[in-house]
């Protein structure tokens, strides 16, 4: 087999290597998920459900990506870097 192929992930574990990223700034801030909702602007709910991995969070908006960048003090490409990694 190819072991390039071998190496690939599928759209669930890019997914959840996205929220991770995030859930892993999020502590390094010492940030609650309450306190990056607010400010973000992004829900709660959201936020909840994108690192418990119950929403796909490569399927968010660009700009919901900016707000939650902004919020954890990193870029964008600092959250879609893991997901760049399986590109």
């Amino acid at each position: 087999m190819n072991s390039q192929f071998l190496n690939q992930k599928t759209p669930n574990e890019i997914a959840k290597s996205l929220a991770n990223k995030i859930k892993e700034r999020r502590k390094k801030l010492k940030i609650s998920q309450e306190n990056l909702a607010q400010k973000s602007g992004v829900s709660l709910r959201t936020i909840q459900q994108y690192e418990t991995h119950a929403r796909d969070i490569s399927k968010a908006s660009g700009q919901t990506l900016m707000m939650l960048a902004r919020a954890l003090e990193c870029s964008v490409e600092d959250i879609v870097d893991s997901f760049n990694k399986f590109l």
